[in-house]
């Protein structure tokens, strides 16, 4: 298993359009991945799971991945998080 702290930057948090790229992100690994806030953990597929983590601008969240691809996984879904989708 493979964990990676992250911070969101952008304004809005991770709000709907960043989830949806972070979850079509996530699901295209094999690697079993999730998500956590705090003391909540949440599956990276899932998009309702995901907002209900309420992660906004400056939380720090956790993405764990355990699989073959896990670091590919961690490595996509960090460049989707910060590729500017805070709109």
């Amino acid at each position: 298993m493979l964990t990676k702290k992250v911070t969101i930057t952008n304004e809005t948090g991770l709000h709907a359009r960043p989830a949806s790229e972070f979850v079509k992100t996530a699901k295209q690994f094999k690697s079993e991945i999730s998500v956590s806030l705090v003391d909540k953990k949440v599956n990276a597929k899932s998009l309702i799971h995901l907002l209900t983590l309420g992660a906004d601008q400056g939380a720090t969240i956790e993405i764990h991945a355990d699989g073959t691809d896990e670091e590919a996984a961690i490595e996509a879904l960090i460049k989707s998080l910060n590729s500017g989708t805070d709109k």
